[in-house]
């Protein structure tokens, strides 16, 4: 080979890989870590430095939160705008039972966002609240400006101020955005912000579905959550106690993925009837194949998310729900009795809705062996009475008796103070919608509190249900 023809291949070669990296640099924008530069502007506006090159991530699937909108972008050259307000937000809980709660753009939790891996984003908060406000992005590697973390990254953004956040995303997985004040975030103030890889992931997924974990604290003849309270008493999947919460729909052969976000107080072991899944991500991303294990249950931790996908190939219309007990329930309160024990040789009902100091035997004064310091009940949020009551919390009627297999006539051995626990009700007048078509009737007696339906249907009975619902089968 003469040196001219080796000349002639060095610098072609050499000079692909120098026009192939200069391409990876300017699409990966600024060096990770590097700080944005921020602008003096009115009503306390920073901004990062604009895109250098348009976002090169193809189309993507988009993510079905039930209940929950999409939140819609304009562009303006290569970045997408978004707008979020974070403003008081009256919603339902189940039909009839009011919350005032906070959200962003009129929704609780806020609007689902979804971008691809490498697009640069603007985000425009307005605070419509009563007090100042910040937006933290959970689990971001963007520059510390834009963090949101008050008196650190940003001043809080004032009743009636903006702030805006711009950078360019690098990161692939479930995410989500929300009020770095926590009783704010007691509230309802987050969101699922889904970054979409620029490959598509293997194996691919027919069904794609997000659903945030909230619990809440409503006291009797009161709307507005206790933010301070320790005990929950309406559990929620995307802002909907079961059975308002919306099932989720696969055709018999579908593979299903489920994103689930968790911001509150509790730890929610979620659970799938009749399917096994594998955890395929964190709130930090994929998981890496090798480490994929099968489960049927799997804790979200606060702040977590978790990504579940598996092969819809069992029929059924199947619970998906948290496996904690108190956690499958709507309006809970603390048992009522009587439940006799003994105390100076006087029999007397044991008292319910304590404290919990009272209620594990923690002693202020007197002895332990005093009435006042004997064993009670539960642990008090001031729902119902605080003590002896001498009727069932919900007594059964004869349909309902029946159907549990209790006489339907006559005397009820079940009919005793105190019982039953589980307070059954059926709404499913109330809760009727086209992702309900198809489900036996009584379907919404057994569903409460942090709970949905996962619905693998066969074709026929699919087609039908999703021609209700508006899309294409």
């Amino acid at each position: 080979m003469s040196g001219t023809r080796r000349q002639f291949f060095r610098r072609t070669i050499f000079g692909g890989l120098a026009a192939s990296a200069t391409r990876l640099l300017a699409e990966s924008g600024p060096p990770h870590g590097q700080s944005a530069k921020r602008v003096s502007a009115s009503r306390g506006v920073a901004r990062a430095p604009a895109a250098t090159a348009p976002s090169s991530a193809g189309a993507f699937l988009p993510v079905n939160t039930p209940d929950i909108p999409r939140l819609a972008y304009t562009m303006d050259g290569a970045v997408k705008v978004f707008n979020l307000i974070a403003e008081p937000v009256r919603t339902e809980l189940v039909p009839g039972r009011a919350m005032n709660a906070w959200g962003y753009n009129g929704s609780v939790p806020g609007p689902t966002i979804e971008v691809a891996q490498g697009d640069h984003v603007r985000l425009i908060v307005d605070n419509h609240l009563p007090e100042p406000t910040s937006m933290h992005w959970h689990g971001f590697e963007i520059p510390i400006a834009m963090d949101g973390m008050p008196g650190i990254s940003q001043p809080m953004i004032p009743p009636g101020g903006r702030f805006v956040y711009e950078f360019t995303l690098h990161q692939a997985g479930t995410f989500f955005y929300h009020s770095h004040a926590p009783m704010q975030s007691m509230m309802g103030m987050l969101g699922l912000f889904i970054m979409h890889p620029k490959e598509p992931l293997s194996p691919r997924v027919d069904k794609d579905y997000g659903l945030i974990l909230q619990e809440w604290a409503i006291l009797p003849n009161n709307t507005v959550p206790n933010t301070m309270s320790m005990e929950f008493n309406w559990l929620t999947m995307n802002g909907k106690a079961a059975p308002a919460t919306t099932p989720l729909i696969a055709r018999l052969g579908d593979r299903v993925r489920i994103r689930l976000v968790n911001l509150g107080m509790d730890h929610h072991p979620i659970h799938l009837h009749g399917n096994t899944f594998y955890v395929t991500g964190t709130e930090a991303g994929r998981v890496p194949e090798a480490a994929w294990t099968p489960a049927n249950t799997v804790l979200v931790g606060v702040a977590q998310s978790r990504d579940i996908e598996f092969e819809a190939n069992n029929p059924g219309d199947w619970m998906l729900h948290c496996h904690m007990p108190h956690h499958m329930m709507n309006q809970m309160a603390s048992m009522v009795g009587p439940m006799m024990e003994s105390g100076h040789g006087t029999p007397h009902a044991m008292p319910s809705g304590m404290g919990m100091a009272e209620g594990m035997g923690m002693m202020k004064q007197g002895g332990a062996l005093d009435a006042e310091n004997g064993p009670s009940l539960g642990r008090s949020i001031g729902i119902g009475a605080d003590y002896e009551k001498a009727t069932t919390n919900a007594p059964l009627g004869n349909g309902e008796n029946a159907r549990h297999g209790a006489p339907a006539s006559g005397s009820n051995p079940w009919q005793v103070p105190g019982f039953p626990q589980d307070m059954m009700m059926n709404m499913t007048a109330q809760n009727s919608k086209p992702e309900t078509y198809g489900l036996p009737s009584g379907w919404s007696s057994d569903l409460a509190g942090m709970m949905t339906l996962v619905r693998v249907l066969e074709p026929g009975l699919y087609d039908r249900v999703m021609a209700r619902v508006g899309q294409p089968s």
